[in-house]
């Protein structure tokens, strides 16, 4: 039979070693790197329907893999006006105005990427936007994806006059006289008011999903660890791969709230290995916090808000016993844990559910992350820490025994801290804890598998970027110094952090992330070797072609 995919005149980079192999060419067939080699033998191995290309000289590495994103949630959330760029009020409103311009009478405004810095000292609350957005229904999504602003006719469409109780750790922000500001806290909160708001259709999202996983391909992405499984995400994905349009390999974790029952946790376990050949239902998404920037992280002691005191579970203790429900069924778990008292938390539950049952985290063994789903396999079963911003040095310790994965977006240090500790997020933790902030090198140089990713929406997706604020630490355009320099990682650890670990967290680093014979042909071709490209230089790299199981996702005009 002859291969589907034939790579010549390359060379070719295994991030497992970081170094160039002594070949030239690289065949797959069926999905899969069938033949690493010198151009001649790869030739023969084309037949009429195999697609060949001659690189030039162009670097071949195992594709990127972003660790932790939200594809078809926030194609969603990103259809409405782009605050992201404003970085004070006057732009904002600017923004604002502009985008009620091109409203129809009685239509919804949507927005997102509101960073709180935005604010200075002011309150993040509705007032502080001014008249613009008088009798206009709004509601805009601060950065982290964890807080929305509404506007008065928005609260008022959905009812909101007042406090509310949640059975979670949410909460919609009253002044003194407990009138609503407008302020939106964690997800119970903003769901009140997003219900009362119109939504796209299916064939919008599924549309502007289909956009977004293009441009993700372009950027050298072959896969993702999508956080999440909201709404109609799965019948997206779906939708998507029988059109023959999905570009990206994904591996899904369905969210598990505080409020879930035992039959709705019985629920995400059955959902375990369900999809298709490119996605997956592969793990559970729970949240132990929300954010340092919202007062809404757990940590030991509250910000100097005296916020930020308490867990997102009401009763932590159930969120324990839900960890040990999930491991003892063989399902990996990804929590959300930003703040010192979360991650410690985390760290406990799953060193319980380990002793309890036996099952380890460690380096061996294969079973249910083995494949991209399952449940009630045997073997290991790995859990992950997604975010950790702030933790002291005994926690740092813990990851590495317990084979927990630090999951680390480097891009949100990069984008939304400043290394004076003049952010909100420094501000309100104090210069102690700002100062241990997203301690990547600490945590890989204790021995934990750090993996890398964006969080997209909230920070930008392009795999190259993500790299490059691991390795510097500072923002894109480069227009800060760098925060915390000592925790910048090396260009291979860098490399490894999207590539080797991300198949690790996943149990399938015995087919997936190296150049390999036998491992999948996720390809990402670059026109140099990025690690050699300086660190301020690495974003800006061409991605000249991206391969999913063989098959060309992405394609420059130039290749």
């Amino acid at each position: 039979m002859s291969a589907d995919l034939v790579l010549l005149s390359a060379r070719l980079l295994d991030p497992g070693t970081g170094r160039i192999l002594p070949h030239t060419a690289l065949a797959a067939e069926r999905g899969r790197i069938a033949f690493l080699g010198d151009d001649r033998d790869a030739r023969a191995l084309a037949g009429p329907r195999t697609t060949v290309v001659d690189l030039r000289g162009a670097v071949v590495t195992a594709g990127f893999t972003d660790g932790h994103l939200h594809p078809v949630s926030g194609a969603e959330r990103t259809m409405g006006v782009d605050l992201s760029g404003c970085r004070d009020l006057a732009a904002v409103r600017t923004a604002l105005a502009a985008a009620v311009g091109d409203l129809r009478p009685g239509a919804w405004l949507r927005g997102w990427g509101l960073d709180p810095n935005a604010f200075g000292s002011a309150p993040v609350a509705t007032a502080a936007l001014g008249p613009v957005l008088d009798g206009v229904p709004a509601l805009i999504d601060l950065f982290d994806a964890h807080s929305a602003l509404a506007s008065e006719r928005a609260l008022e469409l959905a009812g909101v006059d007042g406090p509310r109780a949640f059975e979670q750790g949410s909460e919609i922000v009253c002044d003194a006289d407990g009138r609503p500001t407008g302020l939106l806290l964690e997800d119970a909160a903003c769901e009140v008011v997003e219900a009362a708001a119109p939504r796209p259709t299916e064939a919008q999202i599924r549309a502007r999903a289909a956009e977004v996983l293009a441009a993700m391909a372009a950027s050298g992405l072959t896969g993702g660890h999508a956080m999440d499984a909201n709404g109609d995400s799965l019948a997206v994905y779906a939708a998507l791969e029988a059109e023959d349009a999905l570009p990206l390999r994904l591996r899904i974790a369905p969210w598990c709230r505080p409020e879930a029952s035992d039959a709705d946790i019985a629920e995400l376990i059955r959902l375990q290995g369900t999809g298709g050949t490119l996605w997956r239902v592969a793990g559970v998404k729970l949240f132990m916090d929300g954010t340092i920037d919202n007062g809404t992280a757990w940590l030991e002691t509250p910000d100097c808000h005296g916020q930020s005191d308490h867990a997102y579970w009401p009763d932590p203790r159930r969120y324990t016993q839900v960890i040990s429900e999930l491991h003892r069924a063989g399902v990996p778990t990804a929590t959300h844990a930003i703040g010192d008292a979360a991650v410690r938390h985390v760290l406990d539950a799953v060193e319980q559910a380990q002793a309890a049952s036996g099952r380890t985290g460690g380096t061996g063994g294969t079973g249910l992350t083995g494949s991209m789903g399952g449940g009630g396999g045997t073997g290991v079963v790995r859990h992950r820490v997604e975010h950790i911003e702030t933790v002291p040095d005994d926690t740092v310790r813990r990851f590495a025994p317990l084979g927990v994965a630090a999951s680390m977006q480097p891009t949100h240090c990069c984008e939304f801290t400043r290394a004076d500790h003049t952010d909100n997020w420094s501000r309100r933790l104090g210069e102690e804890r700002a100062g241990r902030a997203f301690r990547c090198r600490d945590l890989w140089e204790a021995g934990a598998r750090v993996v890398l990713g964006s969080d997209w929406p909230i920070a930008p997706y392009p795999p190259l970027q993500v790299m490059a604020g691991a390795r510097h630490r500072r923002p894109a355009d480069l227009s800060l110094p760098p925060h915390g320099p000592e925790q910048a990682l090396t260009p291979l650890q860098a490399l490894r952090g999207m590539t080797v670990n991300a198949a690790w967290a996943a149990g399938e680093e015995d087919r997936a992330g190296r150049l390999a014979v036998g491992h999948r042909a996720d390809l990402t071709v670059l026109a140099d070797d990025p690690l050699r490209v300086p660190d301020s230089e690495l974003a800006a790299l061409p991605v000249l072609l991206t391969a999913v199981a063989g098959r060309i996702t992405h394609r420059a005009a130039e290749v």
